[in-house]
């Protein structure tokens, strides 16, 4: 079997990440991310089910995930998943697409398992770029030119990426994102819902195609991961997103991003001592 490699860079002049995930077999449950998501299959087989639809997804397919956006996958085969991609914040988004068209907007993917050889001669460079630490400005056309490609064939509103939701299931958004570092109960989201608990799951999984629990988790982890990228040290971040303990914040941590959460902290604090030497010789 295919040794297994994760590797994930943070891009300090364009403010993505780039991840490289190689001979993986780890199924990912399903779940969602605030931010966006491009990526592309190097290798091996798996079954991705993303907003309530599956997908084989193969060598050559590119994976676009607008945040949000519920998804899962498992291997399909008896081989391993080799995989690379960029995980865009929103407000990163909303500045590279304002320099390409002039509208401060929020942009959706129409698709979200495409084959498109034109895109891939821009996704696969510009990952190489920012993998081996270039600081060319190669690496800010490939990702202009890559974007533009994406929004011109797979652009639309993000508005229409957005699943109709009813009233009560925002309401109990709204709570779980602002409560999220306590103890939250069932029969709570049932009083800003409204509903029974039947009723609401229903509902719930209907809109968003994840439990209210998963949802949850995810938006725990989300918040986890800002506080490690200011080095925040993975117990003290456990305790401030509302995890049980430790080994617990690891193991979700792991199923959702694929690193554990002293590894993806270490590569921030990697980052800020090479920019103070750097600050240091300059200083000289």
């Amino acid at each position: 079997m295919k040794k297994e490699v994760r590797t994930i860079c943070y891009d300090e002049e364009l403010h993505i990440e780039a991840y490289h995930f190689k001979g993986i077999v780890q199924p990912f449950p399903n779940h969602f991310h605030e931010y966006y998501v491009v990526g592309f299959i190097e290798d091996g087989q798996r079954i991705l089910s993303c907003r309530n639809r599956e997908y084989d997804i193969r060598r050559g397919n590119i994976v676009l995930f607008n945040p949000g956006d519920n998804h899962a996958c498992v291997q399909s085969d008896e081989g391993t998943f080799d995989y690379r991609g960029f995980n865009i914040s929103r407000n990163v988004m909303l500045d590279l697409v304002k320099e390409l068209t002039g509208r401060e907007e929020l942009p959706g993917f129409s698709r979200n398992v495409i084959f498109d050889e034109e895109l891939t001669c821009y996704l696969q460079p510009l990952h190489q770029l920012i993998m081996s630490g270039s600081n060319e400005f190669e690496k800010e056309e490939h990702l202009l030119l890559m974007l533009s490609l994406l929004l011109q064939k797979y652009g639309q509103p993000f508005e229409c990426c957005i699943p109709e939701c009813r009233e009560e299931i925002e309401n109990v958004c709204s709570f779980l994102q602002e409560n999220y570092a306590e103890k939250i109960y069932l029969d709570e989201l049932c009083r800003h819902a409204h509903l029974s608990k039947s009723t609401l799951l229903r509902a719930f999984v209907k809109s968003k195609g994840v439990t209210p629990y998963r949802y949850l988790e995810a938006i725990r982890i989300n918040e986890a991961k800002k506080l490690l990228e200011q080095g925040m040290p993975p117990v003290e971040a456990a305790l401030q997103t509302g995890f049980s303990d430790q080994s617990h914040f690891t193991n979700f941590f792991n199923r959702f991003i694929g690193l554990a959460p002293g590894i993806y902290r270490d590569i921030f604090l990697k980052k800020k001592v090479d920019t103070d030497v750097g600050v240091g010789h300059d200083e000289k």
